[in-house]
């Protein structure tokens, strides 16, 4: 990961347009005035970024209940997100492809794994003026806590 540009806590979330699974454009800008986790993950169709995603649809309620949206972001193309949201059984969750320009958004955050061609896993918590207030890079065999993000939400 690129240091020198990542991101940290107190900075304002760099804004990103980006399409879901379904084809839809998102803009994180829209979200102000809720809570953000962007949930990065190196590749789809991997068992550990599977159930990071699968924790996101999981917790809908519990993200709902806190005033936060969850959102699934990697470098994989838009129909591979589909496919792969279908196999999950991922309805709620909006799960973002950072596939054009490869790694834009994840570049945007210092995550970016250029050796690698995929982002680092990672999850950022936005507040309700979109700056960051958690960041946490994980190994990328490593799965995320979903409880760490819950109890930091609840604080």
């Amino acid at each position: 990961m690129d240091e020198t540009k990542k991101v940290a806590v107190g900075d304002e979330a760099p804004n990103f347009t980006l399409k879901d699974q379904h084809n839809q454009e998102f803009t994180l800008s829209e979200l102000k005035g809720k809570k953000v986790l962007l949930s990065f993950h190196p590749l789809a169709w991997t068992g550990i970024c599977a159930k990071q995603m699968k924790s996101l649809e999981d917790y809908k309620a519990v993200f709902d209940k806190s005033n936060t949206v969850a959102l699934g972001v990697s470098v994989d193309t838009i129909p591979s997100k589909l496919a792969w949201a279908k196999d999950l059984g991922i309805k709620e969750t909006k799960l973002l492809s950072d596939f054009w320009l490869h790694g834009e958004v994840a570049k945007k955050y210092g995550i970016f794994l250029e050796e690698k061609g995929i982002s680092g896993r990672v999850n950022i918590i936005l507040d309700e003026d979109q700056k960051i207030v958690f960041f946490k890079v994980y190994e990328i065999s490593q799965l995320p806590d979903i409880e760490e993000i819950y109890d930091f939400l609840k604080q």
